[in-house]
């Protein structure tokens, strides 16, 4: 039996404003239970929303980052329903008019997974659940700008699903409009998924999976959802339309509940939001201040200055490592070097401190300053990666404090000729054994060198004089 997968997402995503989507409470994470709350977004009899100009903002920029048309009328609906942490039994949201369609986004291979809509709407607040079965309501989400993107049933593989995920994720980080940690709630995803006998044509009914909070889950998920329908399938069934939930502990998805059809929820216009009319000059500034996004930038990081497609991917989709690369870059003048400073020494250190770039110590010029005097051979790489150690917290000079400790390195040609003379006339015999084949005599005569300087002579100027006076 032939088969074919098919995958849509629907994924919600906070925005990094200052405040709720329709108040001014401060839209922050991990703060005291029921803190940021207010009237309005309590739901309080009598109170008004107002729209945050700053989260049609970042949402419209998300939407032209993905190439989407962008809808200059819109209008904010009411999705009724009732839910503990929905506390005015209803989500401000937009139902037949969403601001952002018919976009697309382009995975490496060259694949587009075509975006429905993108839609603008309030977050619902947060259920949880105690040791003694109590569950607690935390409002602080609540009214917490969203936007839900969903695409069309575009992938074809758990593998695809995850490239796409990851993908809108680091372009949302770059754009700033969103941190989408899963494990904070920041980006949250649905999937669905449903199974083609291509033999036949027939389907499995479409199982969706909700709020999956990782890359992995979602790959999990996937991937053991895909066997479970292709068995429906060899079964001869196509089993019923439901939302089933991941669990990790089991290492499958489990059955929630049925779909009995295929909308639970009543809409009608939020009468208390007037019209939304985007103008040309709103959506040209919003376009014209994009930033140059991970595909443009790994493009141009391989084209432009030379870097292996693996280093410029790792730079590209992090935007705080990008900017640091390319201020790094601006003195030191040499991409690749920088790159493997930053990809290499400096990410242990990131990582070691679970620091991003913007919040270590250590500045653009000391660390700009440590590569040259590597590259300028003053001092070795082995000194280097040791004075990082040193300055990455403390932020010194790294020339002053290889001086202090007496680390830098003699290129003195005089000098080193004399020493170069001094271990020759000492070691005839090795020279015979060089001009015998004997490779390895030299790696000891130089040794011998560095050992006379106390390991700091240029042992790039070492090697050049011993090959010429031993006429190599």
């Amino acid at each position: 039996m032939k088969t074919k997968t098919i995958i849509g997402l629907e994924i919600h995503v906070e925005l990094a404003t200052e405040t709720k989507m329709f108040c001014s409470c401060k839209n922050e994470f991990g703060q005291v239970p029921n803190t940021n709350v207010c009237p309005i977004c309590l739901g309080h009899p009598g109170t008004l929303p107002q729209m945050n100009e700053r989260a049609v903002e970042y949402a419209v920029m998300a939407g032209l980052a993905f190439n989407c048309d962008i809808r200059r009328d819109q209008k904010m609906d009411r999705k009724k329903y009732f839910y503990p942490d929905l506390v005015k039994g209803y989500q401000i949201t937009q139902f037949d008019k969403p601001y952002a369609t018919n976009g697309y986004l382009t995975l490496e291979s060259g694949k587009n997974i075509r975006i429905a809509e993108i839609h603008m709407e309030e977050d619902t607040g947060k259920s949880n659940h105690d040791e003694n079965n109590a569950t607690l309501m935390d409002y602080n989400r609540a009214g917490v700008p969203l936007i839900e993107i969903v695409s069309e049933p575009d992938m074809s593989s758990p593998d695809e699903a995850r490239e796409y995920v990851e993908t809108l994720a680091s372009t949302l980080r770059f754009l700033g409009v969103s941190d989408c940690i899963m494990a904070q709630g920041s980006m949250r995803v649905d999937v669905n998924i449903n199974i083609e006998n291509l033999d036949n044509g027939e389907r499995t009914a479409i199982a969706e999976i909700k709020n999956i909070n990782s890359i992995k889950a979602i790959e999990n998920a996937l991937a053991f959802e895909e066997k479970r329908q292709i068995e429906l399938l060899e079964k001869g069934e196509v089993g019923v339309k439901e939302t089933r939930r991941w669990d990790d502990e089991l290492a499958e998805t489990v059955h929630m509940r049925n779909k009995e059809v295929g909308n639970d929820y009543r809409f009608s216009a939020e009468g208390d939001i007037p019209l939304i009319e985007l103008s040309d000059d709103f959506i040209n500034h919003v376009k014209e201040n994009l930033p140059e996004l991970p595909g443009q930038k790994e493009a141009r990081y391989i084209n432009d200055l030379s870097l292996s497609k693996y280093d410029a991917n790792l730079l590209a989709n992090d935007r705080e490592l990008a900017e640091l690369f390319e201020k790094t870059n601006a003195i030191v003048n040499d991409p690749n070097t920088c790159a493997n400073w930053i990809l290499s020494e400096l990410s242990r250190r990131l990582n070691e401190f679970e620091q991003s770039p913007s919040e270590m110590q250590l500045s653009v010029e000391n660390f700009s300053k440590l590569i040259l005097l590597a590259k300028e051979n003053k001092i070795n790489n082995n000194v280097a990666k040791k004075l990082l150690r040193e300055i990455y917290e403390s932020n010194e000079d790294p020339e002053k404090l290889a001086e202090e400790k007496n680390l830098l390195q003699i290129s003195d040609s005089s000098f080193l000729e004399e020493v170069v003379d001094e271990v020759l006339s000492e070691n005839p015999e090795s020279i015979e054994d060089i001009r015998g084949g004997k490779d390895r005599a030299f790696g000891f005569l130089v040794g011998q060198a560095m050992k006379k300087t106390k390991g700091k002579g240029n042992p790039q100027e070492i090697n050049k004089l011993l090959r010429e006076k031993i006429g190599e």
